[in-house]
């Protein structure tokens, strides 16, 4: 396991941080994005989709649950289980359709799948910290060189 502690000054910090992800995530990866409400997560998925060319506009999934990036021949899927009442509603979505090992699948607010979602290859931990944020990454595999 591979461990990592980063200060993010600044909202330009987390799209940074999602632009390096960007480069270090191959498909076939499951992240989840942990966090409060505000933390980060949904901008730190933004840098990581501009890095990898999407233009268009990226928000949180909270009332789709899903959203859906094709980008050249990588598909990303980014989920908000926060309005999830019951794990079992991921069967019933298809979840292991989406859990594919040519997808990449970012998941926020992870622990309403618990029970149904397999662990995490990149789980992303994002913490208020006065005017900053502060996140600590567990891999499987190294991120950074």
């Amino acid at each position: 396991m591979f461990a990592y502690q980063l200060d993010l000054a600044d909202e330009a910090a987390t799209l940074g941080l999602g632009a390096d992800l960007a480069k270090s995530l191959p498909n076939g990866n499951l992240v989840f994005l942990e966090g409060d409400l505000g933390a980060g997560k949904t901008t730190l998925v933004r840098g990581l989709l501009r890095a990898l060319g999407y233009q268009g506009i990226v928000k949180s999934p909270t009332y789709t649950l899903v959203e859906h990036y094709q980008l050249a021949a990588r598909a990303i899927y980014h989920f908000d289980l926060y309005r999830l009442a019951d794990p079992e509603e991921l069967e019933f979505m298809g979840i292991r359709d989406y859990l594919q090992p040519n997808n990449l699948v970012l998941i926020e607010w992870p622990e309403k799948g618990a029970g149904i979602l397999p662990a995490a290859d990149v789980t992303l931990s994002i913490q208020h910290k006065t005017d900053a944020r502060c996140i600590s990454i567990k891999s499987n595999k190294p991120l950074f060189s």
